[in-house]
């Protein structure tokens, strides 16, 4: 449990290392992130801190409440909010209002990389499941692309739960794990990070210390 911070993905470069190898990378605007709300095991039975990131430029978009809740911790409306659980003594080092360092992460370093995967409609098994097709020699016709039997007969009589069939295709929460940072840019809130991450470009990402790496 740690504090993360949320990015938005401009899209994909390659820059060149120390020897010359080029490397594939994803560029993250990852802030100005603020503190918006600071929650303790007192008052909201756990610890957390929400954090705000995007400022909405209209005042005619956010409702009366919600300005309320950004204005109680003196910042300017965020369009997006994210709480990260954090335990009592990480929690001092925060106060509402204050703004989340980019420099929680390092060069070097590796994080997981939250969003939502691009969508790509309704798709057949094929495309979906990656499923090989029917044959397409003797005597196969109108059926190339298909994904065979999908039950049994009379016992149990119907197609079972998880079947891998046709249906809608991305558009879901994906966490790539252990990207290494490649650049941090403090000045203009950028970092890069080794590969792809999910979404497309402009789509909004959380990015927390890798689980599985230090």
């Amino acid at each position: 449990m740690s504090i993360g911070l949320i990015g938005k993905k401009l899209g994909m470069a390659q820059i060149f290392g120390e020897n010359g190898i080029m490397i594939p990378v994803t560029v993250i605007q990852a802030g100005p992130c603020f503190v918006v709300q600071k929650k303790t095991q007192e008052t909201d039975g756990y610890g957390a801190l929400q954090v705000g990131f995007d400022e909405i430029k209209k005042a005619s978009r956010v409702n009366k409440p919600q300005t309320g809740h950004f204005k109680r911790a003196n910042v300017a409306p965020m369009s997006r909010l994210r709480e990260f659980r954090m335990d009592a003594e990480e929690l001092e080092a925060y106060d509402a209002g204050s703004e989340v360092p980019i420099d929680i992460f390092a060069a070097g370093d590796y994080m997981d990389v939250t969003g939502i995967s691009i969508g790509k409609g309704f798709q057949g098994v094929m495309k979906r499941h990656n499923f090989a097709g029917a044959p397409g020699g003797h005597g196969t016709h109108e059926f190339f692309r298909h994904g065979g039997s999908i039950g049994q007969n009379t016992t149990p009589g119907r197609t079972l739960r998880g079947k891998k069939m046709p249906g809608q295709m991305g558009s879901k929460r994906v966490t790539v794990q252990s990207l290494r940072v490649v650049e941090v840019r403090g000045d203009t809130n950028i970092i890069m990070v080794r590969g792809a991450v999910p979404g497309p470009r402009n789509s909004y990402l959380v990015l927390k210390k890798a689980v599985k790496k230090t």
